[in-house]
């Protein structure tokens, strides 16, 4: 028996299971520049003009070609994206992270393996409440949770229930981008990216952001 839950539609939490809260959010997005073609600019164009086109194309590629040095980053064709995946357990603030290029089935199978790393001395089952959004119903999970049979597993929130008052870490995802500089201009991801993990790091000594259980 699970004790009487705590919200709708999610179960409540006793000693013999560990609950989880989990989300991911997008902290950018960068657009590739499209490939050139169409009609040749016109011969008559302002020369400062014609040259400032050229400075940003030219700053746009090697952004590009930076950004390739980065793991899987380099599956992108039309966008660059960083995201956070997280899980918050509940009755503490303790944040489990993974700063992930696009987020996709696999990145989510990986984050899997290492909450369950992170538990696996428990011999508690880890209930993680997730939204009901595709990923989280992709065939490519089956494999992990057979993997993980009777010790992990989902437990979707109802469609209708959506906010911080289903899945606390939203509120989370505010304050910490707020933290890492809300509109602040990063040159490249790689700074931004340290930039998170510092973030999320010191949330785990000094809690940044209040959980109300």
């Amino acid at each position: 028996m699970l004790a009487r839950p705590r919200r709708a539609g999610v179960p409540g939490r006793r000693g013999e299971i560990i609950l989880l809260y989990e989300d991911e959010t997008i902290l950018w997005r960068f657009a590739l520049p499209r490939a050139v073609g169409g009609a040749k600019p016109s011969a008559v164009a302002c020369p400062r003009a014609r040259c400032a086109r050229v400075r940003s194309s030219a700053t746009r590629v090697s952004k590009r070609q930076a950004w390739l040095q980065y793991r899987t980053w380099n599956r992108m064709t039309s966008g660059v994206l960083l995201s956070v995946i997280g899980a918050v357990q509940y009755g503490t603030s303790k944040v489990f992270y993974k700063i992930v290029p696009p987020f996709d089935a696999q990145e989510l199978r990986q984050y899997m393996h290492q909450v369950m790393a992170t538990f696996r001395k428990t011999d508690k089952e880890v209930v993680m409440v997730v939204d009901r959004s595709g990923i989280h119903r992709a065939h490519k999970l089956d494999a992990t949770l057979d993997h993980y049979h009777s010790t992990f597993r989902f437990h979707c929130l109802p469609a209708s229930i959506v906010g911080t008052t289903s899945n606390p870490i939203e509120g989370f995802w505010r304050v910490m981008k707020d933290r890492i500089g809300a509109g602040r201009c990063f040159p490249d991801l790689h700074q931004l990216y340290q930039r998170t993990r510092r973030v999320l790091m010191a949330h785990q000594e000094r809690p940044i952001y209040a959980f109300h259980w």
